[in-house]
């Protein structure tokens, strides 16, 4: 499969054109940027041609499908104008940040027999594979409630994440532990609660947490952030033991993951065979062009989408809630010889699903 690359990405990069690289059925054509230097010199390092601008590249009649490893913001635009163009999308998570534009980015690919994939690039690897085979067997009995945390250290203020607009914890990182709660206790979830710290200057959410419910009873508690030290797990606690995932999230090619079942005075630590994630998601997408796998890739991005609307949602709820709290804590205060109490500006009515507070970004 001929393909081309809109943006010079350090995710790219890293990961994903080194693995391209190791896939032969691929083949890296042109690499757009805005800067022709920054195309320049991936085309040095991984081959392929510089393109100077995003449109050029889709303009041309010598590539199948595009990567798009884009800021969160330029996602739905690109995306968009690459399956007009005819071209088949492996786009970076999250696929949108927005559940409407993500059904309307599905819809257009299902209406055009184009393959659009999300790269939440975790899923692929076999560990998780194992995962699922051992709680079939009854590894842990029945499953009753799921934790799940990703965090890292702080990163260059200058890093798209602690952006005002397209950037944040939620959408760059809560993603991993909110798709393993899909992943593992099915799509039918209820957000109980949410909340995020913020930075005091711009807002920027720093670090959060939710509470997930499915019907039956079973819970996901969930950790994400960018202000701490690294951590990457989930476990599963179910009525006979718990299993524990120990490098869930960014494990390279060359680990060999360790899985940890805790029994009644007994734990077995199984180590598995290293496996490559970013090879694996770029093997499924090629299957995935070429009709060999059909799979349900418009369906997971559309599930994840909407959970992760609804744990936004709850967080602009709790948000609301703080100021209202704040505002009612604070002292008296006297405006042309009235006796007023504190105002909350920029907050709008809110309308269960459509949140909005001015000036700020959700998720």
């Amino acid at each position: 499969m001929r393909i081309g690359v809109l943006g010079a990405a350090s995710i790219a990069r890293r990961r994903v054109l080194p693995a391209m690289a190791r896939r032969p059925e691929l083949t890296l054509v042109a690499t757009a940027s805005r800067s022709l230097p920054k195309a320049r010199e991936i085309a040095e390092e991984f081959g392929g041609e510089a393109v100077e601008g995003y449109e050029r590249l889709l303009a041309r009649d010598d590539i199948e499908a595009v990567y798009i490893p884009l800021p969160v913001t330029m996602h739905a635009e690109w995306t968009e104008r690459a399956l007009r163009a005819g071209l088949h999308v492996l786009c970076e998570k999250p696929l949108t940040g927005e559940l409407g534009s993500t059904r309307r980015l599905t819809a257009l690919a299902r209406e055009r027999g184009l393959t659009l994939m999300e790269n939440l690039m975790y899923r692929w690897h076999s560990q998780h594979r194992t995962v699922r085979e051992l709680l079939d067997s009854g590894a842990v009995g029945e499953v009753r409630t799921l934790t799940a945390e990703f965090a890292f250290p702080p990163k260059s203020p200058k890093d798209m994440r602690y952006q005002p607009v397209g950037g944040g914890a939620l959408i760059e990182i809560g993603v991993y532990p909110i798709s393993t709660a899909l992943l593992y206790l099915g799509d039918r979830l209820d957000v109980l609660g949410a909340s995020v710290r913020r930075h005091a200057r711009t807002g920027v959410d720093l670090s959060g947490a939710a509470l997930l419910s499915a019907p039956d009873g079973r819970y996901a508690h969930l950790t994400w952030g960018m202000e701490h030290a690294y951590r990457s797990v989930y476990e599963i606690w179910g009525s006979e033991g718990r299993l524990v995932v120990e490098w869930a999230y960014t494990p390279p090619a060359t680990h060999s993951p360790v899985v940890r079942i805790e029994q009644q005075g007994r734990v077995e630590r199984l180590t598995l065979p290293p496996d490559d994630q970013f090879g694996n998601v770029l093997a499924d997408f090629g299957r995935a062009v070429r009709g060999a796998d059909e799979g349900t890739h418009a369906e997971d991005s559309l599930r994840l989408a909407a959970l992760m609307d609804d744990v936004a949602t709850r967080v602009l709820m709790d948000d609301v809630a703080t100021r209202v709290r704040s505002a009612a804590s604070a002292p008296p205060r006297r405006t042309e010889g009235r006796r007023t109490t504190g105002s909350l500006p920029g907050v709008r009515p809110v309308r269960a699903g459509t949140p909005t507070l001015e000036g700020e970004k959700h998720g």
